[in-house]
């Protein structure tokens, strides 16, 4: 039966793309998940998968052309049953059209194909985060050829959000990555091939497989070795200009650059010509690595030219200057960051507020009984004491706990005390919240916290936990400084900054001079939603809790 194959959705957007690599030829054979051909979309290199069995009789597109999406890719005669294609004759009697062009060592493999193979699937990128829809590529884990197994880690990606760690849903060995490190992955698209339950062939069918394929390939073979001596010649003859490609450039081959959307915008920034930069990588594929070397390179040869003037040597002097600049895209967390903190700004009417609270009773306390809780395993900071006094201050000002609506004609007051807490990740800035502090005891919101702040140090905070903040807190006090004007994580209404604690002289009861020990708080309020007296009556509140813990004990329920 006779039956095009149509070239399904590649990726969000995505219309058409350019056919890089036939891995197929007409009549050949070909089993179900093979890959039949490599396309570049803007976004990615995709490798296409056969769907069916079958003999391909006519491929649509030639290398180089443009392929639609949804339009027939190519033209295949399906195998009637390929279980019991162990009679040879089953292939010529299905597609009697074409058989002259499947030789005896083609059906010698059509016989061979009842012995079982390998299958070979793709992994498909699966949702990362509520409204995700790409992600960067950060490290892999693995490398092409690597045994893994089931729910080992892969790769680590980075969102806007977080950094998130993808694990393998099968066992079996890594058969192609489908992008590099720092490519951007789609969500829903492939992202590697996995090949598994795997099965030798017979030593029958690899033999003939190897004879007919030296047969096919002999015409290409000697095109090739032609082109690349004529392509040897021309950059010997021109050997004496600065500016020749190198002999595995693509423009020495007369094809298009094969290289990923990053390192195509890696080597426009750097004003670099693609086509001229030598690939190292499988098909002559360009990495950023290479186009950095060229761009080393490249600036050395003009540093040798030997017509210099005056005004081109001064110029070339700036050029090797600017050499050092590095250009770098802002990507992931930190580019989720600038997006709302602009936000935050152009909307957000901020205010500040600054006191300062005297700390020393509630240091006293906390010293007293953080080694008792070091042994049952309970990292006792500050933090959990300002967390809870701030909890309990929300109780009498449930305002400070609200949030707007777009255009703030509504605000919603929120039951639960979902306390946010800034911290200075590796990959960024994240703000990761303990849930429902109301509910718990210091002891509690203290174990959540240190589990949250090293998930997050490492960048591995879960995205559940970043959402459904209420009110934030930043401790820059942690790293230096006294006073700051932090800008409000929108869509909340408040946050503060604790600066660092320091021992200052102040006057006691009797009017004589003591060492107290001093922490400066800075709030910033949405001045839409909270008034100068409101935000000053709360801060009082939180004060009192925090300079006299003994009241603060008092009004836990």
């Amino acid at each position: 039966m006779k039956q095009d194959f149509i070239l399904p959705d590649i990726g969000e957007g995505i219309v058409e793309c350019e056919i890089v690599e036939w891995l197929v030829k007409e009549g050949e054979l070909i089993s179900e998940d093979q890959p039949v051909c490599d396309v570049m979309t803007d976004k990615a290199l995709v490798q296409i998968p056969a769907v069916h069995n079958g003999v391909v009789s006519k491929l649509y597109y030639a290398k180089g052309d443009i392929a639609k999406v949804h339009a027939p890719l190519f033209e295949m005669h399906l195998t009637v049953d390929n279980s019991s294609s162990s009679n040879p004759v089953t292939v010529s009697n299905t597609v009697p059209q074409i058989s002259s062009t499947v030789t005896e060592g083609t059906a010698t493999i059509a016989k061979s194909t009842s012995v079982s193979r390998d299958i070979t699937e793709d992994f498909i990128l699966p949702d990362i985060g509520e409204g995700i829809v790409e992600c960067e590529i950060v490290e892999w884990l693995v490398a092409e050829g690597d045994n893994i197994e089931e729910d080992q880690p892969v790769c680590d990606v980075m969102t806007d959000k977080a950094l998130v760690q993808i694990p393998a849903k099968y066992a079996g060995v890594v058969s192609k990555l489908y992008y590099a490190k720092g490519d951007i992955a789609k969500v829903h698209a492939p992202l590697f091939a996995i090949r598994r339950q795997g099965d030798e062939q017979s030593p029958t069918a690899t033999a003939q497989s190897a004879a007919s394929g030296s047969d096919h390939d002999l015409t290409p073979k000697a095109v090739t070795s032609s082109t690349v001596a004529a392509n040897g010649a021309a950059v010997a003859k021109s050997s004496h200009t600065a500016n020749v490609p190198a002999a595995n450039s693509a423009a020495a081959k007369g094809v298009k650059a094969l290289a990923s959307p990053a390192v195509r915008r890696l080597a426009r920034e750097l004003s670099i010509d693609i086509q001229l930069v030598p690939g190292s990588g499988d098909k002559g594929r360009v990495f950023k690595d290479d186009v950095h070397a060229f761009a080393k390179s490249s600036g050395s040869d003009h540093d040798l030219t030997p017509k210099v003037t005056a005004t081109s040597a001064a110029t070339s002097s700036v050029a090797v200057a600017n050499s050092t600049h590095r250009v770098e895209p802002i990507r992931g967390i930190k580019a989720a960051m600038a997006r709302q903190m602009s936000d935050s700004v152009a909307t957000i009417p901020h205010f500040t507020y600054c006191e300062e609270i005297d700390l020393t009773e509630l240091i006293a306390l906390r010293n007293q009984l953080k080694d008792q809780y070091a042994k049952q395993g309970v990292k006792l900071t500050m933090m959990p004491f300002f967390m809870k006094a701030l909890s309990l201050a929300i109780n009498e000002f449930p305002v400070m706990n609200s949030q707007p609506n777009a255009d703030c004609t509504e605000l919603t007051y929120f039951s639960a005390h979902n306390i946010g807490i800034a911290v200075d990740s590796k990959v960024g800035l994240l703000v990761p919240n303990v849930k429902g502090c109301e509910q718990k005891s210091i002891v509690e919101i203290a174990n959540a916290l240190t589990k949250l702040t090293e998930a997050a140090r490492e960048g591995r905070v879960s995205p559940a936990d970043l959402k459904g903040g209420t009110i934030t807190i930043s401790n820059i006090g942690a790293i230096g400084g006294t006073v700051a004007t932090p800008i409000i994580n929108k869509p909340e209404v408040a946050i503060v900054a604790l600066g660092k604690v320091q021992a200052l002289p102040r006057f006691d009861a009797n009017a004589q001079v003591v060492a107290r020990q001093i922490m400066q708080i800075s709030w910033s309020g949405d001045h839409r939603i909270i008034d100068g007296g409101t935000i000053a009556r709360f801060t009082n509140l939180w004060k009192q809790y925090l300079e006299q813990p003994s009241s603060m004990l008092v009004a836990m329920r």
